[in-house]
């Protein structure tokens, strides 16, 4: 078959690709650096002739007129499942969702309430046999390709070429569009005395030979900074970013320890810089899965001596967690965090790591509180949370009675709330 003529009968502009979507239909969206930005920032063009479109998403990079302009409400609703900035201030207009799920469950419960009509993503140039590569994201790419009516796919020759269950065939795919424009980066922030001090505590609790999961963010690159001397780490993580990468490049990861995928970096995401994505180009060392598989606890636990390296928003006194909503508004999602924590906890020598500031709003307010405020969403109940970490030091929960929880927390909190916690919880009698 012409692969070359099969491509160019299936080349359509941004707007012809846009006419496929109707109302009411379902639009399932790649995720992250393979948001099909080109088609997203042209899609509020259609409110015209269409009502109760529903934009399925998380991680939304940029602020698009079809979920950010009020006029917009009854005829596009974005659902997404892991909130970033936009859809965090588009909240309160009622253009925007969230979609309860933990991430490797994902697939499957939305599939079985409804079936994509319409798939937009993104993928990398097709090669002599008529494949692109999915490139930079498989969290539900594939589960929602498989069952979606239409499969529309931007084309842009910037995204990296990688391996796993990446590969897509042109005959999968009913539309074209091509884009060249610039992938969104995330360079690692500059590290603060805070950062480099939980970094420390957290690195201490790593042994050479683990395998890791590490989070996204300024307190999770300070951990994998801190693990830089470590010997042979490997990764099993949703999220592969510039910290992993120069865990890499220190000699800190060599995979050659792991005991599920041994040799291979494992993820389902990647989002950090040019010099990240080039690393991951036709780069066989790494593999990209599905969520459904790299964030399934039973599949974590086959990791001997897993290590979940996660960021937290709050923490009560007993140990519940908060990772995505300050009070009733929510501020991110559930998305991998749970699942890691579950699946490190039974990996044979596994363990968790959670990590936060002790305070907030220039020390003026708490992290650690006596109880959550009402509509605090527990991300991670007290029972599943292991090692806790802030810039004052370590609390290990595991086996610990509500009596030695409090004590341990309150030992990791700022100086300036101590005395406010201890009495707190002697007036809520937690013992």
């Amino acid at each position: 078959m012409d692969y070359r003529e099969l491509y160019r009968r299936k080349l359509v502009s941004v707007e012809m690709a846009l006419d496929n979507i109707k109302s009411n239909d379902e639009v399932v969206t790649a995720l992250a650096m393979c948001e099909p930005a080109t088609l997203l920032s042209s899609l509020h063009t259609i409110k015209d002739r269409v009502e109760n479109v529903s934009v399925l998403n998380a991680m939304m990079q940029y602020e698009y007129d079809f979920y950010t302009r009020p006029e917009m409400k009854g005829h596009f609703i974005l659902n997404s499942w892991f909130y970033t900035d936009g859809p965090r201030a588009a909240h309160g207009l009622g253009t925007v969702s969230y979609v309860p799920l933990q991430l490797h469950q994902m697939s499957q419960k939305r599939l079985a309430y409804r079936s994509p009509d319409v798939f937009m993503g993104c993928v990398s140039p097709m090669d002599k046999h008529g494949y692109f590569s999915l490139s930079l994201s498989t969290v539900i790419e594939k589960d929602f390709i498989e069952k979606a009516d239409i499969v529309i796919m931007e084309v842009n020759p910037r995204l990296p070429r990688t391996y796993g269950d990446t590969h897509i065939h042109i005959s999968e795919i009913d539309y074209l569009v091509e884009s060249e424009r610039e992938l969104p980066e995330y360079p690692l922030p500059r590290f603060t005395e805070k950062d480099n001090i939980i970094g420390g505590y957290a690195a201490e609790l790593v042994e050479d030979g683990s395998t890791i999961q590490i989070g996204f963010g300024g307190i999770s690159g300070a951990i994998a900074y801190g693990l830089r001397y470590k010997k042979d780490l490997g990764l099993h993580s949703e999220m592969f970013t510039d910290a992993v990468l120069n865990l890499w490049e220190a000699g800190a990861i060599t995979n050659r320890k792991k005991t599920l995928w041994k040799d291979k970096f494992v993820c389902d995401i990647a989002m950090g810089t040019r010099r990240l994505f080039d690393f991951l180009d036709e780069n066989v060392a790494v593999e990209f899965h599905r969520g459904v598989v790299v964030n399934d606890p039973a599949v974590i636990a086959r990791n001997h001596n897993m290590v979940s390296i996660n960021s937290a928003l709050q923490f009560d006194l007993t140990g519940q967690c908060t990772a995505e909503s300050i009070g009733p508004r929510l501020h991110s999602g559930t998305g991998g965090h749970k699942e890691f924590i579950n699946g490190a906890m039974e990996s044979p020598g596994g363990k968790s790591i959670l990590a936060l500031y002790s305070t907030a709003a220039k020390d003026t307010v708490s992290r650690i509180v006596p109880v959550f405020d009402p509509g605090t969403v527990v991300t991670t109940s007290r029972v599943d949370v292991d090692y806790i970490v802030t810039e004052y030091g370590v609390a290990c929960l595991r086996g610990r009675s509500i009596r030695e929880r409090v004590k341990e927390m309150i030992s990791i909190a700022h100086p300036d709330f101590k005395d406010y916690l201890h009495s707190e919880a002697v007036r809520l009698q937690l013992w």
